[in-house]
């Protein structure tokens, strides 16, 4: 039986690029953000003003997980929060000027790491890759779906 060893590649993938593009933020000169805080702006970049549940599910952060990181952000002046004009009771996460400025920086650091990720393979290779990782991703969402 051959060992597979995909999940832990996955994991050291991880490590590594959120390494470097953690370097790459501070060479930028962009202080304070973790690539997982990123990863909620660029959520938040796709659809402004949205609840934290919905967040929660587009960014696959648990929502303890996800309201901490929130109050640094607030704190930090990148997002805040305000009431739903359809119901008092849920707030609402909205993009700040401070956040609109670092949008395209940010976004250019995103590029230059697909850069790295997919140098010298080919467009099919690509697509066969992300169809997989896609794959994979459906399977453990369905298994923490069904036990969690």
């Amino acid at each position: 039986m051959i060992k597979r060893k995909g999940g832990f590649l996955i994991s050291k993938i991880h490590q590594v690029s959120g390494r470097i593009f953690n370097r790459i933020l501070q060479e930028e000169g962009i202080n304070g953000i973790n690539s997982a805080q990123g990863r909620i702006l660029f959520a938040l970049w796709e659809q402004d003003g949205i609840p934290i549940t919905a967040l929660s599910k587009k960014t696959m952060l648990e929502r303890s997980t996800l309201t901490g990181m929130l109050d640094r952000l607030e704190r930090d002046s990148f997002i805040c929060r305000k009431p739903s004009p359809d119901d008092r009771r849920v707030l609402l996460i909205h993009r700040t000027d401070k956040d609109r400025d670092l949008e395209r920086k940010y976004k250019q650091i995103s590029e230059n790491m697909c850069d790295l990720f997919y140098k010298g393979m080919s467009k099919d290779e690509i697509n066969l890759f992300e169809a997989n990782l896609e794959h994979i991703l459906d399977n453990c969402i369905e298994e923490e779906t069904r036990n969690g």
